[in-house]
C-alpha cells in the first residue's frame, strides 16, 4: 500500500500554527514512507474563502518547504461529485429526504434536552412514506446512520475510541438548496484522493464517528485515523491571538528561518529521544505516530527563538546576506555593492548575537549606512568629552597603521591604551560609538577591518 496522506486547509484566514504543524505532520509520515502528500483547499464556504486567503496559505506552505505533491484541489469545484455520492445512497435507501423546518428541528431538541436525551434528530422522515412530503419545501437529505450497536475508531495516536451508535444521530448530506455538506465532501474527496492516512487535529475526532459510517454506506474502504493533540498557550488555553502571534507568515516576517520553524513544530508534541535539533532528513527518517503524544503540547516562544537562533548561526552566510539585504531595502535602506561586500565580510559577527533576521538586519544596518552617521543615545554620551578625544588622539596611528587587519588592529589599540595609562574598552567603545552608531556592535576590530581604512577615519572624523 502506497500512503498517501493531505493537508486540507480552509481559506478563510492566514495559516494558523497549528494547521503548518497539522501538515508538517501529515508531510512527515508521507515521506517517511515513501509515499504521497496531497494538498486540497476546502473552499466550499463561499461567503469567506478568499484567494487572498488561499495566496498566503500557499505562500506559507511554501516557506516551510512543504512541497505536496500535484496540484492542489479545489474543494469547490467538486461539488457535483459530492452530491452524485448523496444521491446514489438515495437511490440504494442508504439515505433519505428530510422535510423539517428550522422551526420543526429546534422544537426537537428542546425536547430531546428535556427528556435527557441526545439533542440531534429524532429521525422524523426516516421511514415515513415520501407522499407525506409538505408541497413547496424543499428538502434535505440525511443519511441513515445506524441505531443499534457501537462505533469504534482504531486512532493510530488515541488509541481505540468508541461511541454508541445511539448517539449519532441521521446526518445531513446535501442542504435543502443542493450544496453539499462538510462531512460529505470530505469524506468524497478523501475516497478520491486516495487518501490513506488521515492526519488532523483531535478536534476533529468526533467527526471520525460519522464518517465512518458515511464509508461503511458507500462501500468504501475507511482510512486509518490519526487526531493529534492540539496546540496550546504558555497558560496552557488553546492557542490564541492573546497569546501573541498564531500565523506563520508572522513569524516568517519577524524573522524566523522554516527550518528553525518546522524543527521546533516537529518536536512539539513529537518526540525522538532526546533529540531537539535535527535535520529534515532525519525527521523524515525517523518520524512516526507513535512518538506523538495524546496531550496538547505548550507553544514556547522563547524556546523557538533559542532554536532560531541556532540555525542563524548555522546558516549560510550567503543566504543571511540576502535575507538582510531584503529587510533593509524593505525599510528603505538602500544596499550598494559596497554594503553587500561589507554585509558578507562582516556576517560572521553580527549572526553570534542575533535571536531573528530581524536582529541581525537590525545589527547590519550600520554597515550599509552613508555619512554622516547617526549616533543613538547611548553612543553621543560616550563620544561627549573624553571619548571624542582619544579618537583624535588615535587618529594618527589609524592613519600610518602599515597593517589594517584584526589582529593588527587590536595590537595597535592596545598599545595606545597602554601608552596612555587606559584600559582598553576606554578606547574601543568610542570606536565603536563612531563606527557603529551605536554601544553595542559585533568586535570592534572586526568592524574595522570589515570597514577599511578610508571608511573607518572617514567615520571617526565624521563624528569629531
Amino acid at each position: 500500500m502506497t500512503v498517501v496522506t493531505r493537508f486540507a486547509p480552509s481559506p478563510t484566514g492566514y495559516l494558523h500554527i497549528g494547521g503548518a504543524r497539522t501538515a508538517l505532520f501529515n508531510y512527515l509520515f508521507a515521506r517517511h514512507h515513501g509515499g504521497k502528500f496531497l494538498l486540497r483547499i476546502e473552499d466550499t464556504d463561499r461567503a469567506r474563502s478568499t484567494q487572498q486567503a488561499v495566496d498566503a496559505i500557499l505562500d506559507s506552505l511554501t516557506w516551510l518547504q512543504l512541497d505536496w505533491d500535484g496540484e492542489p484541489v479545489y474543494q469547490f469545484a467538486r461539488a457535483p461529485r459530492h452530491a452524485e455520492a448523496a444521491h446514489s445512497l438515495l437511490e440504494k435507501g442508504l439515505a433519505y429526504r428530510c422535510y423539517c423546518s428550522p422551526e420543526e428541528l429546534a422544537a426537537m431538541r428542546e425536547e430531546a434536552r428535556a427528556a435527557g436525551r441526545p439533542a440531534g434528530y429524532n429521525g422524523y422522515w426516516r421511514d415515513r412514506d415520501p407522499s407525506e412530503a409538505p408541497a413547496g419545501v424543499d428538502p434535505v437529505i440525511r443519511l441513515k446512520m445506524p441505531r443499534e450497536g457501537e462505533t469504534t475508531i482504531d486512532d493510530l495516536v488515541q488509541g481505540p475510541v468508541t461511541v454508541a451508535n445511539a448517539q449519532l444521530d441521521d446526518m445531513v448530506l446535501l442542504r435543502a438548496d443542493g450544496t453539499p455538506t462538510y462531512m460529505l465532501s470530505v469524506v468524497v474527496d478523501d475516497h478520491d484522493m486516495g487518501i490513506t492516512h488521515v492526519i488532523r487535529g483531535d478536534d476533529h475526532l468526533t467527526n471520525a464517528f460519522r464518517q465512518a459510517a458515511l464509508y461503511r454506506a458507500l462501500g468504501w474502504d475507511i482510512p486509518q485515523f490519526a487526531h493529534i493533540p492540539l496546540i496550546n498557550g504558555p497558560d496552557g488555553k488553546k492557542l490564541s491571538k492573546r497569546h501573541g502571534a498564531v500565523g506563520a507568515e508572522t513569524y516568517r516576517e519577524d524573522g524566523f528561518l522554516p527550518e528553525a520553524m518546522c524543527n521546533y513544530l516537529t518536536r512539539l508534541g513529537w518526540g525522538h529521544g532526546d533529540d531537539e535539533i535535527f535535520s529534515r532528513q532525519q525527521a523524515i527518517e525517523w518520524f512516526d505516530l507513535a512518538g506523538v503524544g495524546r496531550s496538547a503540547a505548550r507553544f514556547d516562544t522563547a524556546k523557538l527563538t533559542a532554536l532560531n537562533a541556532h540555525y542563524i548561526r548555522e546558516a549560510d552566510p550567503a543566504r543571511l546576506v540576502d535575507e538582510v539585504v531584503s529587510r533593509l531595502e524593505a525599510s528603505g535602506l538602500p544596499v550598494d555593492e559596497t554594503g553587500r561586500a561589507r554585509l558578507a565580510a562582516g556576517m560572521e559577527g553580527l549572526r553570534e548575537r542575533a535571536r531573528t533576521l530581524v536582529d541581525l538586519a537590525d545589527a547590519a544596518a550600520f554597515y550599509v549606512r552613508s555619512l554622516p552617521l547617526e549616533l543613538d543615545e547611548k553612543a553621543r554620551k560616550i563620544l561627549d568629552g573624553e571619548g571624542a578625544e582619544v579618537l583624535r588622539q588615535l587618529c594618527p596611528d589609524l592613519e600610518a597603521a602599515p597593517d589594517f587587519s584584526r589582529d593588527a588592529l587590536e595590537a595597535l589599540v592596545r598599545t595606545f591604551a597602554e601608552k596612555n595609562s587606559m584600559k582598553l574598552g576606554q578606547v574601543a567603545q568610542p570606536i565603536r560609538a563612531a563606527l557603529s552608531g551605536s554601544s553595542v556592535s559585533p568586535p570592534v576590530f572586526d568592524v574595522m577591518e570589515v570597514l577599511g581604512r578610508n571608511e573607518t577615519l572617514d567615520r571617526i572624523r565624521g563624528v569629531l
